[in-house]
């Protein structure tokens, strides 16, 4: 086992460099992860295909965790600023969500970051579904940094996993997928 607890059994992989088949696996875990979750965002395989595509740009970071063959996860990461990249997306199959595999994952995207000299990592956790304090609200300048300092999570809202893993919240877009919608923008400095 390793430090987390997970059993090292588990092998990165380079989807930018990956082949047809891991890459299909990357969509396929994509659309599962998001299909029951009442959003937007890749609720169709040629839409989670897309992303895998864009997201496996050359020039981009994407990383997937497997076990063996089969793929439970990937992160994209890709050019924000010159040395500030945003994460997008992070993603573990649900079946295998809270096992430690996202920590894993994030904690290697964030070591091949260090080895680019990548200084930050921003990441927009949108806030569709209604799980957070800050949903349903109306932000205005004259709220909004009360609400996010008082952020709390009333579903399962990834926010308080990027903040164990040592991002906080730098801000929000309010109603950034429709009224009372906000994305929570975070980051971390490496």
């Amino acid at each position: 086992m390793d430090e987390s607890g997970c059993k090292a059994q588990y092998r990165f992989i380079d989807l930018c460099k990956a082949d047809s088949t891991t890459r299909e696996q990357a969509a396929l875990v994509l659309f599962e992860a998001f299909k029951d979750r009442n959003m937007d965002s890749w609720s169709t395989m040629d839409d989670a295909r897309k992303e895998v595509n864009e997201c496996a740009m050359s020039e981009y970071l994407c990383i997937g965790i497997a076990e063996g063959t089969r793929l439970l996860g990937w992160a994209g990461l890709r050019p924000m600023y010159e040395l500030t990249w945003e994460l997008h997306p992070m993603v573990i199959h649900p079946d295998h969500q809270r096992k430690g595999l996202g920590r894993l994952l994030l904690r290697e995207i964030e070591e091949e970051a260090r080895r680019r000299g990548i200084i930050g990592i921003a990441l927009g956790t949108d806030d569709e579904t209604f799980e957070t304090s800050l949903s349903g609200k109306e932000l205005t300048p004259t709220n909004i940094y009360d609400e996010l300092r008082n952020l709390t999570n009333t579903g399962r809202h990834p926010f308080e996993f990027y903040a164990k893993c040592g991002y906080f919240v730098v801000g929000a877009i309010p109603d950034a997928n429709g009224p009372g919608k906000p994305d929570i923008w975070m980051w971390k400095k490496l």
